[in-house]
């Protein structure tokens, strides 16, 4: 029983009791204070009466008559005169009446009887004593008088209890509502949520509200100190210390991710060169050069930043590079930078050459090395002109995909509306062995006899023309039905698009359907950490509402953006994939190894697991272990 009940039945039965204590000490008071009247009165009346026949020279016919005519008035429950030799000479008594003769209910009169003492006193007759008279006085009266005294007594004293009712449901709803803020509070850190709440002003609640909320303050703040410390364990370990963008291995981790995972459709590489940098070395200083270093640092990373899920890197001394996923026409991008970079520049090296640059787009399935290699070499053609320059290459040609807006919609929805879509499976293990779920990406066929194309062929179009939520639905609804028709399976993970989750009509569909399948605890549901940060308030929105459906929330490909990651201490997730990236060649590179250990000493300690994504040798896969992670998936994780 709940502590708010307990203490509602509590004031009830405290209350009842009180009542029935006061009405019972009332009742016998007055029955107390009926009986002494009446005695009173018995006595009274009894005087009265031989006084009166003891002036009229009695005889036995004249106090039969004066008895009669007393006793006829109906007051009296009986009169008796007897001589001193103890012979009755009169008695008059009346009849038993029943309840509605006395005005008071049976089991009234019988569980409270009123017995008053009878009025007793002497007739005389000269100095002769001439017999006594006995005289009680009927009851009934009393009792009727007893029993509206009790039902008045009834009706103030329930009354008065309503009304203390109602003042202690209203004390008690005062109470709950702080009391209620401590148990939610509660509540949210046994979900891995921590929020503060305000003080209440009851003393006792505030004690143990403000206990908690330092608590809290407490875990977000040692929360927050190993955020950042290990922000800068990832900024040593993935970024040139001079500019702040991702050193050369990080860069190369993240291009093979884009060039060979399976839902990727490639992207755009450019590299910029700036030339006569020994020349600004040697002319104006190291100062100098190290700062129009950090100007074309800012101008690839601004780039970077303002392309969906861009990266800028310094490759070394003098060269920088940039991807860009599924930008298809690097062209337009290309020339601006071009632009920019040479104006950053000029101020350095007037009237000289100072910013060469190639570019070229890939398809998913090319190798990362033969991407940079073709680029390079366009590059250094570019360099061997002497002068600021461009090439744009391109390095595969595209397939027949339809090219117009309009035409995939139709393509989509027709896959849709056909029922021309299917989830494939990869294995999600724990480092045991033992499976975790299994991860189902989505997949589309636009005829009825043509291939099922990957994500990264449809979603980026999918994402412009607004009809990822029926694609997510669609592709939740299948992982429910696989789930409901397999329940030895432990579980299937589904990811959301960002375009998506920011819509409160996807969000309300969603949770709908969640709570009509069976299949749901065994649900996992997942958002890249782009997209979650990018539209942070709906994805925060979306993690509370999915907590009361049992199924998993998670971020997936963790970590590029490390350093927002204190915006998540109140979501409750319950794991993160760490972004492939920083598992590539994870063996021999020990500052990774410590930025990711940190991380999963963070999880595990507000109850999340960790998973390693993009898993490709089994190096990488023991190295795992040693820091902590809970489970893998990618290439090397085999059935």
């Amino acid at each position: 029983m709940s502590m708010y009940r307990q203490l509602w039945l509590a004031i009830i039965i405290s209350t009842l009791i009180a009542l029935t204590g006061s009405l019972l000490a009332s009742m016998l008071s007055a029955r107390g204070y009926l009986e002494s009247q009446l005695s009173i009165k018995n006595a009274d009346n009894a005087s009265a009466l031989a006084l009166s026949l003891s002036q009229n020279n009695p005889d036995d016919v004249t106090v039969e008559l004066a008895v009669s005519a007393l006793f006829d008035s109906g007051h009296y429950e009986l009169i008796r005169i007897v001589d001193p030799m103890g012979k009755t000479i009169v008695e008059r008594a009346a009849a038993t009446d029943n309840g509605d003769n006395i005005g008071a209910p049976d089991w009234f009169v019988h569980r409270l009887p009123i017995r008053p003492t009878p009025g007793l006193a002497q007739i005389t007759n000269g100095w002769k004593q001439f017999g006594t008279v006995t005289l009680i006085s009927h009851s009934r009266f009393a009792y009727q008088a007893l029993w509206d005294s009790v039902l008045k007594m009834i009706g103030a004293l329930a009354f008065a209890g309503l009304v203390g009712g109602y003042l202690g449901s209203f004390i008690l709803r005062r109470l709950k509502k702080p009391l209620q803020a401590v148990i939610d509070q509660a509540t949210a850190i046994t979900e891995r949520r921590f929020v503060t709440i305000d003080e209440p002003k009851v003393p006792e609640l505030k004690r143990l509200a403000t206990a908690m909320n330092a608590t809290v303050i407490r875990l977000k703040s040692m929360f927050e100190e190993e955020a950042t410390r290990l922000e800068v364990v990832r900024q040593e370990a993935n970024c040139d210390t001079l500019t702040g963008l991702a050193n050369r291995s990080y860069f190369m981790a993240r291009l093979r991710e884009v060039a060979l995972n399976e839902d990727s459709r490639g992207g755009s590489v450019f590299i910029a060169r700036l030339a006569h940098l020994a020349t600004v070395n040697q002319v104006l200083g190291r100062e100098a050069a190290d700062e129009l270093l950090r100007r074309f640092g800012k101008v690839l990373g601004y780039a970077a930043l303002t392309a969906s899920d861009g990266l800028a890197a310094r490759l070394n001394g003098a060269d920088f590079a940039l991807l860009i996923p599924d930008l298809h026409s690097p062209k337009e991008t290309a020339e601006a930078l071009l632009e920019q970079l040479g104006r950053e520049a000029a101020g350095f090296l007037p009237n000289r050459t100072t910013t060469w640059m190639a570019c070229g787009h890939f398809l998913r399935g090319i190798e990362p090395g033969a991407v940079l290699a073709q680029v390079d070499t366009a590059l250094a053609s570019v360099e061997a002109s002497e002068r600021n320059g461009l090439c744009i290459i391109n390095m595969s040609e595209e397939d027949d995909a339809p090219r117009s807006a309009d035409e995939w919609s139709k393509m989509i929805r027709r896959a849709l509306d056909n029922r021309w879509v299917r989830l494939v499976s990869f294995p999600v293990k724990a480092l045991s062995g033992q499976l975790i779920h299994r991860e189902c990406p989505l997949r589309l066929m636009f005829d009825e006899d043509g291939e099922w194309q990957p994500a990264g062929r449809f979603l980026p179009v999918a994402e412009r023309l607004k009809l990822t939520p029926q694609l997510d639905l669609a592709a939740v609804a299948l992982g429910l039905d696989d789930l409901e028709s397999k329940p030895d399976l432990c579980g299937l993970a589904i990811n959301l698009s960002a375009a998506s989750i920011q819509l409160p009509d996807f969000r309300t569909q969603l949770l709908a359907l969640l709570k009509q399948r069976a299949g749901t605890p065994r649900l996992w549901l997942e958002v890249s950490e782009a997209g979650a940060l990018t539209h942070f308030a709906a994805f925060r929105e979306l993690c509370l509402a999915l907590k009361n459906t049992g199924c998993q929330m998670g971020i997936e490909h963790f970590g590029r953006r490390f350093s927002e990651v204190g915006q998540l201490h109140d979501l409750g997730l319950d794991y993160l994939k760490v972004d492939a990236s920083f598992i590539r060649g994870i063996e021999d590179n020990p500052g990774n190894q410590a930025f990711l250990r940190g991380v999963s000493t963070i999880a595990h300690g507000i109850g999340m697991k960790v998973i390693a994504e993009g898993v490709a040798s089994e190096a990488e896969f023991a190295t795992l272990s040693g820091i902590g992670f809970d489970g893998a998936t990618g290439p090397a994780i085999r059935e």
